[in-house]
């Protein structure tokens, strides 16, 4: 093994990695040279633990001897350490060992995740800004969230899984993509509803497409107009909680001197502003934030609201009998010009970004252009910065999706500047992050959701399941050796069944090959677009016959997209996975998707509008037979 190969297996990083095709590839030195000449691999002295519940801890490298053991509710005891083994400890939580003046961090978890309540359920998947209800504003916000879970738990759903909420930057409008937050600790300021402030939005033209340019600087000086109105004991409390939370604190900060270098001169991210603003705790910030304390209260109070308005709309979802509720979405990372690596600097992997390596549905790989937490800095931290992020998720929500969940155990990393084929896998604590997921789970009481679709590592399924952490059983990927598609009815009990996601095509465009269309007028595809339509037809075949073969369609194969969406839907019901998801654009019969992966500007991501309110299409005829069929077959 070359010195370079060496380093690079030292910390992690994978310099031979397989495809999904199972072909193996070799990362070329200049790769792992770059990527390791940005990686900050020091961990510190302190030392993080963790392991199930009763199970013995390896403490390798201690002497043996008594250990004082500090509870998390500062119960203290004395436990024996022999051979580098520690008794089990039976109380689940993050505990602190001291052997002979040393600290050690211990989480305890619980052996699996919370499981979903006993049954089968089915829920809809939302793109909030996506809803309408009949105030007819720009977008959708928490407010029209909570209108559209009553509405969807009266047709028997269960579960609302939704887009992330994460924190954007409301000073720039262009920045709307729910999974490029500035931060993953807060929320998207903008999303809370305002009538929980005293102020109802103007409607607005409510269009098929959001106008996010004119819709968030609308919505933003609404809200600060209902802040500078606000009650002296509102102010108060805001002041209270900018004292008590420093997180909040520098959250609120960032949003200010964004808003106030954004306006000057269109810096997107941190490290566009002035030097001496790099340094949170620096004496310039100190000043500013002294000198617009008005403008830092009202970022502070935005955050107040858009909590307030996520509790709320989880309220109104079990109030009105889901048994689940929402489930929140936790993207995979984070802008390395956000909030959250300006005031966690140190947490984030500096000078990289991730993505995924080229495979068959992204020969050229993907660079999402964000940046993830650091596994070293997790590890010297006792991965606090995981923690907060899946409790913020958490927080208002009964469940959690996973993005990329991959990336608990690798991270497809790329130097800043490189193409998305000059990257290499760094492995991550899977282990550990993997106790914190259980220990939070029973926390909130929340199931796990993990995606784990793309080049899977082997191995991987069978360890999430072993934690009753729950896959995803996408109806179009589920194919066996021929291209037909599996028998639902066969697809893994830990996971939940869908028909597709917001990155493919809904039922109605792949059926009427509108995926196809984009594809050429995009040149995204180099194949010929009649051949490519030909095969379309061989596929919807398949489709048809699975459909057929289970029972839930007969006669000959449509044309029309209609009957096709209701024979899938019927076909994704049959699946032996206790909760079926399926998009609210599949529900209505769309033919357009809220995301395009890898286009920007090309295609209108993010931006797209549910035709009427929630109540008004689920009383469509053909959309209530969607609800009633999922209702009946989930509760056979």
């Amino acid at each position: 093994m070359t010195d370079l190969a060496a380093r690079a297996a030292a910390v992690g990083l994978n310099r031979v990695w397989q495809d999904a095709d199972g072909r193996q590839h070799v990362v070329a030195d200049a790769v792992l040279d770059a990527i390791l000449a940005t990686l900050d691999t020091e961990t510190g002295e302190r030392t993080f633990v963790s392991a199930d519940v009763g199970a013995p801890i390896v403490l390798p490298d201690t002497p043996d001897g008594a250990a004082e053991l500090e509870l998390e509710d500062g119960t203290r005891r004395v436990l024996q350490l022999t051979a580098g083994r520690l008794e089990p400890i039976a109380a689940p939580g993050y505990h602190r060992l001291s052997i002979d003046g040393r600290g050690i961090d211990i989480a305890i978890a619980p052996p699996r995740c919370i499981s979903l309540p006993p049954g089968r359920f089915w829920g809809p998947a939302v793109q909030i800004p996506a809803l309408r209800d009949a105030r007819g504003t720009d977008f959708g916000d928490l407010g029209t969230l909570a209108d559209a879970a009553r509405a969807f738990a009266a047709a028997g759903a269960d579960a609302l899984a939704i887009s992330p909420t994460h924190a954007l930057f409301p000073a720039d409008a262009s920045r709307f993509s729910p999974y490029a937050p500035s931060s993953r600790l807060f929320h998207h300021a903008l999303l809370a509803d305002p009538t929980l402030a005293g102020v109802s939005p103007e409607a607005g033209t409510s269009p098929a497409l959001i106008d996010w340019t004119h819709a968030l600087p609308s919505r933003l000086a609404l809200l600060r107009q209902a802040f500078d109105a606000a009650m002296p004991d509102v102010r108060q409390q805001i002041a209270g909680l900018r004292r008590e939370r420093p997180a909040l604190e520098a959250q609120a900060r960032f949003d200010a001197l964004h808003a106030h270098f954004f306006a000057r001169g269109g810096a997107r991210g941190w490290q566009d502003w002035p030097t001496p603003y790099h340094d949170p705790a620096g004496p310039s910030v100190a000043r500013f934030a002294a000198e617009h304390d008005a403008d830092v209260a009202f970022y502070a109070f935005l955050q107040w609201l858009a909590e307030d308005s996520l509790a709320a709309a989880q309220g109104a979802a079990r109030d009105a009998g889901m048994r689940i509720g929402l489930i929140a979405d936790l993207a995979v990372g984070m802008d390395a010009g956000g909030a959250q690596a300006w005031s966690r600097r140190d947490d984030v992997l500096t000078g990289l970004s991730i993505g995924a390596p080229p495979d068959p549905l992204g020969p050229q790989g993907q660079n999402w252009g964000i940046t993830a937490l650091s596994p070293f800095a997790m590890r010297r931290t006792g991965f606090d910065a995981f923690i907060r992020t899946v409790r913020a998720t958490l927080c208002h929500a009964g469940g959690i999706r996973i993005d990329h969940a991959l990336g608990l155990k690798r991270l497809w990393v790329i130097p800043d500047g490189g193409n998305a084929a000059d990257g290499a896998y760094l492995s991550m604590p899977f282990d550990d992050l993997l106790h914190i997921l259980a220990i939070e789970s029973h926390r909130a009481g929340a199931v796990v959701i993990g995606e784990d679709l793309g080049t899977v590592p082997p191995g991987f399924r069978d360890t999430m399941k072993a934690r009753n952490i729950h896959g995803m059983r996408v109806l179009p990927f589920e194919r066996d050796d021929t291209g037909g598609f599996t028998d639902p009815a066969g697809w893994d009990r830990c996971a939940v069944a869908m028909t597709g996601t917001h990155d493919t095509a809904t039922l109605a465009g792949w059926w009427a090959g509108r995926d196809i269309t984009w594809a050429h007028k995009l040149k995204r595809s180099d194949g010929d677009e009649g051949a490519e339509r030909v095969r379309r037809i061989g596929e919807r075949k398949k489709l048809w016959i699975a459909a057929t073969e289970a029972g839930v369609a007969s006669g000959p194969m449509p044309n029309d997209p209609a009957p096709a969406v209701d024979a899938a839907l019927a076909l994704t019901a049959t699946a032996a996975c206790p909760l079926v998801i399926v998009p609210a654009e599949d529900l209505i019969g769309l033919e357009e998707q809220p995301n395009l992966p890898g286009t920007t500007d090309e295609h209108p991501n993010w931006r797209r509008r549910l035709p009427d309110t929630t109540a008004a299409l689920l009383a469509r005829p053909e959309v209530a037979r969607r609800t009633a069929l999922l209702a009946e077959s989930r509760s056979a």
